[in-house]
């Protein structure tokens, strides 16, 4: 699913480099469910945004499904983003005006899919939220919009999702509820691969890849 072969990722700053990822290797397979656990400065979100297609390594080479994809120009890479990815942030990122609905439509909108209404409503039963669609963020409890953001990110059918720290703002029963769903959709067939700093949510996952100064400290 996931290759990467001595990812490097250096970003400059004046005259001032900051090595960011140091010779990242990693593999992740279909249907895994990995948590990048790390203190903040380690590199695991440069490492999210690159297997996400969000930027590019300095050096290194990346492949998702076979598909060299640490080269390809930006207009490849959202279209890559858009078939086989689906993103879920720790700030929910919905727009606040829109109800449930309409944030999990959005995509659908973007890439012009017919029969948006019914597909984002089967996306919200299947996170448990089909009863709160019409509801806007601010009538949601911060669990529902998680919920919410999730659906949004199954409404392409992605092969992978990414989560960066999904439950940072979350109470710690409403977090272990959001980790169960994701559980769930890793037993339905999709790749997971979760950014946190807490351990009791990386116990969650199948493999906690540990990163510390842009390194891969250990694999657990």
């Amino acid at each position: 699913m996931i290759e990467l072969d001595n990812i490097t990722k250096i970003y400059k700053m004046g005259r001032t480099e900051v090595v960011a990822l140091n010779g990242v290797s990693l593999r992740i397979e279909p249907r895994e469910m990995v948590s990048i656990i790390g203190p903040s400065g380690s590199g695991k979100s440069t490492l999210m945004h690159i297997i996400g297609c969000l930027d590019k390594p300095t050096s290194g080479e990346y492949r998702l499904e076979g598909v060299q994809v640490s080269k390809l120009n930006d207009n490849k890479l959202a279209e890559i983003r858009n078939k086989k990815l689906g993103f879920v942030f720790q700030s929910f990122n919905l727009l606040p005006r829109n109800t449930a609905l309409d944030n999990v439509e959005l995509p659908l909108i973007y890439g012009g899919a017919g029969n948006r209404r019914q597909r984002a409503l089967q996306a919200l039963e299947s996170v448990g939220l089909a009863q709160r669609a019409h509801h806007r963020p601010n009538e949601l409890a911060g669990g529902e919009q998680q919920r919410v953001a999730i659906a949004r990110a199954l409404i392409n059918n992605p092969s992978l999702i990414l989560a960066d720290e999904p439950t940072g703002n979350l109470d710690t029963q409403t977090s272990k509820e959001i980790m169960l769903l994701f559980q769930k959709l890793n037993e339905q067939g999709i790749t997971i691969v979760l950014v946190t700093h807490e351990a009791d949510i990386a116990a969650y996952t199948q493999r906690s890849i540990k990163m510390r100064d842009g390194k891969i400290e250990a694999i657990a």
